[in-house]
């Protein structure tokens, strides 16, 4: 399994825009699924966008404002995020999943790998 590193977080005003990175440390991706999850203050790991064979899934809470994208396999992770808001704020976790067997993306149970996170601050 890889080490998965997460970058890109900070502050930013309601409505700004933030774009995530997730990398491999150690060796390249070899997963066949990745996802994003965040982790908001004093609340549990959520789901928020995932890449897998089965194409893409998003949260209902970040639909038409998130974009996740694997252009290249083996390297970056990106999660482009928009119109952001107080709500997102949170510790944002980059998974991955090596075979993509389970079709259930929005579950973390599905991902074997984890990063460390990289906090994204919302002011309103």
């Amino acid at each position: 399994q890889v080490q998965l590193v997460e970058s890109g977080g900070g502050l930013v005003q309601a409505g700004g825009s933030l774009r995530l990175s997730c990398a491999s440390s150690g060796g390249t991706f070899r997963s066949k699924a990745m996802g994003w999850f965040r982790r908001p203050p004093g609340k549990e790991r959520e789901f928020v966008a995932a890449i897998g064979r089965a194409g893409l899934f998003y949260a209902d809470s970040v639909k038409g404002r998130f974009s996740i994208s694997r252009p290249n396999p083996e390297n970056t992770m990106y999660l482009e995020m928009n119109d952001l808001k107080p709500e997102d704020t949170a510790v944002y976790l980059c998974a991955a999943d090596r075979w993509d067997v389970d079709a259930n993306y929005a579950s973390p149970r599905k991902y074997d790998t984890w990063g460390q996170g990289t906090l994204v601050t919302v002011s309103s």
